[in-house]
């Protein structure tokens, strides 16, 4: 009787620790973020295969281990139209509660590489500088707070097209994730897959990307509509991403993108104008206050049935 009430006092203990820990709200800081894409772009590019893609991995790595994060590199080769090239991504996971079995995992993801050109030198503050600096901040922010489920940060190399965006010249990064995950087996440990990209322009307008999984899309804009974040807008627009590779493979996924940087009539992307003085610290900070808050519906939404 008395190791049965032990039992339970313990038990009551555990709980009310949980509990502490789900009420103190994972805070993402949109301003460390920002200065973390002033690091990357001090870089300057950094394409995949390049000394400039290490130096990028060596600093995501640096920061998270920072604040006793573990990351893992998943190396592989890509054929590119420039021949073979070596490529990296990085993983770092955070488990989830002591009180949870899961066997499914939440991944979050987002480019570091910047594309090649040749005519200037492309630093990317926006076009691969705020998802790497994007999902740093998130995992400092994930750092202490309690999740139902695994969730895996992910930074995808060879997001860029080498030459043009066409055939298999782009997503090299997601294409070999998937397919490793496929051949050991653990693709449908996969619960969703949520990719930002671009989320630093100034003018931050983000639409619902027409091939995400549309549950997933649902959950992230209702938690927008809660927090009066208008740079979450109803138009909707479809997008080759990252995604892609996923949604190919059976896994419900989201993508959170401004592609018009910084409007419909000027054009930042890909031009030597992808600078610092264009992203905005508000932006990200947008863009982590929705994400997190959508984080619990999205850790027991059941995408594949749209439930």
């Amino acid at each position: 009787m008395a190791k049965h009430c032990s039992a339970i006092a313990s038990l009551i203990v555990s709980l009310a620790c949980l509990g502490t820990l789900q009420s103190t709200p994972a805070r993402f800081n949109g301003q460390r973020a920002i200065e973390d894409i002033r690091k990357l772009v001090a870089i300057g590019p950094r394409v995949a295969g390049t000394p400039g893609a290490q130096s990028a991995r060596d600093y995501i790595r640096k920061e998270l281990e920072a604040v006793g994060v573990t990351v893992e590199e998943q190396p592989f080769e890509a054929t590119t139209p420039n021949g073979r090239v070596k490529m990296v991504n990085l993983r770092a996971t955070f488990a989830a509660g002591s009180a949870t079995s899961s066997t499914e995992r939440l991944v979050i993801g987002g480019h570091y590489d910047t594309k090649l050109f040749k005519e200037f030198a492309f630093v990317g503050a926006n076009d691969g500088g705020s998802s790497a600096a994007f999902l740093i901040e998130l995992g400092r922010a994930l750092k202490g707070r309690t999740n139902r489920v695994p969730i895996e940060l992910l930074f995808l190399d060879g997001e860029e097209a080498v030459g043009e965006w066409q055939g298999t010249d782009h997503t090299y990064g997601s294409r070999y994730y998937v397919e490793a995950a496929r051949q050991s087996g653990t693709l449908g440990s996969i619960r969703a897959f949520v990719l930002v990209d671009m989320i630093g322009d100034r003018n931050l307008v983000i639409k619902r990307e027409a091939n995400s999984t549309p549950a997933l899309t649902e959950a992230i804009w209702a938690a927008a509509k809660k927090l009066n974040r208008r740079e979450f807008v109803a138009e909707i627009t479809p997008i080759e991403d990252d995604h892609i590779e996923f949604l190919a493979a059976g896994v419900p996924s989201v993508d959170i993108i401004d592609l018009e940087y910084p409007d419909l009539t000027s054009r930042f992307w890909h031009t030597q104008y992808d600078t610092i003085e264009n992203v905005a610290a508000s932006s990200l900070q947008a863009v982590g206050d929705v994400l997190l808050a959508a984080l619990p519906a999205l850790e027991t939404i059941d995408a594949r049935r749209g439930r």
